[in-house]
């Protein structure tokens, strides 16, 4: 059998070297995503929560999204979302986001229905994102907390389809006080004292 040629060698071990790149970095942007999930709940208490001063009071109801772009729990919810959008926005429904503080980022264009608000009173405040808050028209907070429960958020799983559907026929909701477990990123800023 004819020995292999330094040329050739050469070319199988270039081969090599890059497969082996290739595989180790397609198993870190894969991995840097994938976190164990964590069973611990999140308490989402609306009492501090307040609207702008030129969204309060009595109007459509309003749907107040917040999100975190370093988050990887929005890639999921946000599919969900631009269907919330499609289908409750010709209802009436305004739809809005709370960037958390010193992030960076954009909601990606299929989300351009949604009117960015700079500050929201208590929402410094929220233990974790994504989380939505949702109020009357009659400008009374109805709903505060996640998208839904679980690692995934879908239609199917939903806490706010169910809730905008009784406000939109007119029926109240309370529940501004929640707890959870599902698929969060931490909001606050700095530690709580």
């Amino acid at each position: 059998m004819p020995r292999p040629s330094r040329k050739t060698l050469l070319v199988s071990c270039i081969a090599l070297i890059w497969i082996a790149a290739m595989l180790a970095a397609f198993w870190w942007f894969e991995a840097r995503y994938l976190r164990s999930f964590d069973q611990q709940a999140a308490l989402f208490a609306g009492a501090e929560l307040r609207l702008p001063a030129e969204l309060a009071g009595p109007g459509p109801i309003r749907l107040v999204h917040f999100w975190d772009p370093a988050c990887p729990c929005n890639i999921g919810n946000q599919q969900h979302l631009a269907e919330l959008i499609e289908h409750f926005a010709p209802l009436g429904v305004s739809f809005h986001a709370v960037q958390k503080p010193g992030s960076k980022g954009r909601l990606p264009a299929t989300l351009s229905a949604i009117q960015t608000i700079t500050s929201l009173p208590g929402s410094a405040d929220i233990p974790a994102s994504p989380a939505v808050a949702i109020w009357d028209q009659q400008g009374q907070l109805a709903y505060f907390g996640p998208y839904s429960e679980g690692l995934t958020c879908n239609s199917s799983n939903s806490f706010i389809e169910p809730i905008l559907e009784a406000l939109n026929a007119g029926r109240p909701v309370n529940a501004s006080n929640t707890m959870a477990v599902g698929c969060f990123c931490q909001w606050p800023t700095e530690p709580a004292d």
